[in-house]
């Protein structure tokens, strides 16, 4: 057996392989051996779409069942009426079609006795494709019978591995629909492309070009299996062999998808700047049938890939704004803005410490720039006061929470949400001494409790208009003094047991001003 197009132990599928390669098997039941061997004489020689006939024998019902059992591909079966018993052939009839289900092989009845079967009532009450007397069965009319029932076979295999292969398709486009990133989109499309096609020693990747408002062009590759697994993301990689770059260039250029019997490269439009271009190669000729099957898939996964595109770029812009947001208020309290992308840093690290879950903790890390959003409403003089505030100011800059939270409360979207709590929350104290509500503990929301750690340690690192840095040593003394007091207790201990991570996450943004 060849094979199988989606599982290679299902018998379902090693027959609809067969179909479409090696030989046409022809099932000979009959207890007469001069009529077995006169068929295959007869038939030996029969040629249908290039494919010859391979002859399987059985003498009784039981035997037959036998071959069923072991050959799912079996296009045509002669079968004898009477054999073991009277209804033997009838009774096997009836076992092919109803137990096991097989609607595909066509079933020629013969019989020598025709009174003992009579053609009307056998045609009535048996699903069978034709019924001969042997007496009136000439070598002419034996070769028309077996013509016409391997190409019925043919179709109705082909009908139905079009069906299975269609079901196939939507369930793998199911499948990468559930993708939430571009990264987990193309290996998701490799995943299922391999199912699809049982390519066992293929090199596949996705390459996607684009060409914005701004005239810029991007061609890169998504994803990579097989030979190409290792290979960079950049299409102008070192590693992406020449001739393969050539090819996918000159795909893109003439906008025409390309397919040879080592390479399938389907070229499919998303838009009028943006093109999908999916590379397979593999180690024998595709059938026309995988070809289709893959025009089919590679047309459904392009357009998605085109909206999940847009989505993670409006989603990539919303967290880069945030960080620009974020810098413009650290410049304007004169602060460097390595601040709300270390804290960032901080925040995800101690996050995914806690064990929260993956969507929370990307969450919070892009929203931490925003916690001091507020400070948009204190006055210069106040922001910009070198040494310390008196107790008005003090009262004033306290606002800054609430300020913070009123501006991005309102939004329906889960980063502002986070944000806004973050912006309220960050200054809350475990004891109770916080603002601006003196929430105590568990109280304040885990985002909160998660900055002020992350705040209070950057600052206290970092130089600032009212103070020099602090060493690491210092900084950590002061987490255990804390810890309890103006910290989440478990959340301290998880900085402290983090911290020499915590100082090289620090060292990737420095302080211009330090």
């Amino acid at each position: 057996m060849g094979n199988s197009l989606f599982s290679k132990s299902s018998p379902e599928n090693k027959a609809l392989e067969s179909t479409l390669r090696g030989t046409w098997k022809i099932a000979v039941v009959d207890d007469d051996p001069d009529v077995v061997a006169v068929t295959e004489l007869v038939l030996r020689g029969l040629q249908v779409d290039n494919r010859g006939v391979a002859f399987l024998t059985a003498s009784s019902a039981e035997q037959a069942k036998q071959l069923f059992n072991e050959h799912d591909d079996i296009a045509i079966a002669f079968i004898d009426v009477v054999m073991e018993r009277e209804n033997a052939g009838l009774e096997l009839i009836r076992w092919i079609r109803e137990e096991c289900e097989n609607q595909s092989t066509r079933l020629i009845l013969r019989t020598g006795q025709p009174g003992q079967a009579p053609e009307e009532s056998v045609i009535r009450d048996y699903d069978i494709n034709d019924y001969k007397n042997k007496t009136e069965l000439t070598s002419t009319r034996l070769k028309t019978a077996a013509y016409a029932a391997i190409r019925s076979y043919r179709d109705i295999k082909t009908l139905e591995y079009s069906r299975l292969g269609l079901e196939k398709v939507v369930k793998s486009t199911c499948e990468v629909l559930k993708s939430k990133t571009l990264n987990r989109f193309g290996s998701a499309v490799l995943e299922e492309i391999t199912a699809l096609l049982q390519l066992n020693s293929s090199a596949i990747y996705v390459a996607f070009s684009s060409e914005n408002i701004l005239h810029d062009t991007e061609l890169s590759i998504l994803a990579a299996t097989g030979d190409f697994v290792g290979m960079a993301t950049q299409l102008d990689s070192d590693l992406v062999p020449e001739p393969i770059r050539h090819q996918l260039q000159s795909v893109l250029m003439s906008k025409k998808s390309v397919h040879t019997d080592e390479t399938y490269i389907s070229y499919v439009p998303t838009s009028s700047q943006t093109a999908n271009v999916l590379y397979v190669s593999f180690d024998e000729p595709l059938s026309q049938y995988k070809k289709n099957l893959l025009d089919i898939f590679s047309t459904n996964v392009a357009l998605t890939f085109e909206n999940l595109a847009v989505k993670e770029d409006i989603e990539a812009t919303q967290k880069e704004l945030m960080y620009v947001l974020g810098d413009a208020i650290e410049q304007r309290s004169k602060e460097t803005g390595s601040h709300v992308r270390r804290v960032a840093l901080i925040c995800e690290l101690l996050a995914r410490a806690l064990n929260l879950e993956e969507p929370f903790v990307q969450a919070i890390k892009h929203a931490a720039p925003l916690h001091d959003i507020g400070k948009i409403g204190i006055p210069e003089h106040i922001l910009h006061k070198p040494g310390s505030l008196d107790s008005q100011e003090w009262e004033i800059m306290k606002t800054h929470a609430r300020l913070g939270y009123d501006l991005l409360h309102s939004s329906k979207r889960v980063l502002a949400r986070v944000g806004a709590n973050i912006a309220l929350y960050h200054h809350e104290k475990w004891d109770g001494s916080g603002y601006p509500n003196g929430l105590v503990g568990a109280a304040i929301p885990i985002e909160g409790r998660i900055m002020a750690v992350a705040d209070v340690l950057d600052a206290l690192g970092s130089k600032r208009s009212y103070k020099t840095p602090w060493s690491a040593d210092e900084i950590k003394s002061f987490l255990e003094a804390q810890k309890g007091q103006h910290f989440d207790p478990e959340i301290c201990d998880l900085a402290l047991e983090n911290f020499e991570e915590i100082m090289a996450l620090r060292a990737q943004y420095p302080d211009s001003l330090s």
